[in-house]
């Protein structure tokens, strides 16, 4: 009861942020829960000085509430769905989750980036955006303001994407499918594929999203892989707890995803499940924008954004090579 009262005020401050992301996003479809839940909550710290006795029901939602959120949307995938992509798309899939881990942990190490900060942005670029972030962080235990950076970058190069990848399209001359593809193979965070394949057109929209959520589905081995490698790589301190092999959270993400393909949930139940998963995952989104402090973003310095920026273009052009080859 006593653990409940302190975690009480920051849970229901961050069910605050995901109720009022929620309805802005009925309101204005078109905006994602998550980036609103994620930039109200960097309005609200930047604005209002989140008091000490808050903190601890916020940093549950920025964890133990994600880890739920994670192993639901689970249920939003299909093996059929991304099997139907085709072997090459898929091979494609991989190859620019990948490559553009490996790429932008070069570049960061070239830039003399701490190790941690390059797997956040890494992980956040290539797979899935500040779901990515957390998700990685919870195997390598990175310092607070380099989550928030890495958090950070993710809303400002994906959202810029958003206008970038459409003019791109057409000045490549891509057809509408292979436009949907290199959207999604590109793109960092879920809802901003959905705003790009939106502009794009109905028909990209459905295959950016398949696409989009089978990079998602990467999330699961690029955790237990990155947990299997600091196990191996980080120093041994007598009495300090190491990252489990594989966390329980990736474990219950993969069950869903077999649950969700073996179509054994009533259609009836998926709808509410999904506002379920949306509203734990918008309560993660502003915990974890309440960490972003653009004080703290200004005494970084250049080189995450420097690294987020080769990233991108990175990981962009890694997708556009491989969808050309495919289409």
């Amino acid at each position: 009861m006593t653990s409940l009262r302190r975690l009480l005020p920051g849970l229901l401050l961050c069910a605050g942020g995901a109720v009022l992301a929620v309805l802005v996003n009925r309101a204005v479809p078109t905006l994602s829960a998550l980036l609103v839940a994620i930039l109200l909550g960097i309005i609200v710290t930047n604005l209002v000085p989140v008091p000490p006795r808050f903190q601890p029901g916020v940093a549950c939602s920025a964890k133990r509430v994600l880890r739920i959120g994670i192993v639901l949307l689970g249920l939003q995938l299909v093996l059929g769905d991304i099997a139907r992509l085709g072997a090459g798309m898929v091979a494609v899939i991989v190859a620019v989750v990948a490559g553009g881990i490996l790429g932008s942990l070069a570049l960061g190490r070239a830039l003399g980036m701490a190790r941690t900060q390059c797997l956040l942005i890494a992980s956040g670029f290539s797979i899935c955006g500040a779901a990515a972030v957390a998700g990685v962080n919870s195997v390598v235990d990175a310092d607070e303001d380099e989550v928030a950076t890495a958090i950070a970058l993710v809303v400002l190069y994906g959202t810029l994407m958003i206008p970038v990848v459409p003019l791109l399209t057409h000045l490549f001359g891509l057809g509408t499918i292979p436009s949907g593809l290199w959207a999604g193979a590109s793109i960092h965070e879920v809802a901003q594929v959905v705003a790009t394949g939106a502009a794009l057109g109905p028909s990209a929209l459905k295959v950016a999203v398949v696409v989009k959520l089978a990079r998602v589905l990467m999330l699961a081995p690029v955790v237990v892989l990155v947990g299997a490698w600091m196990r191996r790589s980080g120093p041994v301190v007598p009495g300090a707890s190491r990252p489990p092999v594989v966390p329980l959270f990736v474990a219950g993400f993969v069950a869903m995803v077999l649950v969700a393909s073996a179509h054994v949930l009533p259609a009836e139940w998926l709808p509410v499940v999904k506002t379920v998963q949306t509203a734990l995952l918008a309560a993660a989104m502003f915990a974890l924008g309440l960490g972003v402090k653009v004080a703290s973003l200004v005494k970084v310095g250049p080189r995450p954004f420097l690294l987020g920026l080769g990233t991108t273009i990175w990981v962009a052009g890694l997708a556009l090579g491989g969808v050309t080859l495919v289409s």
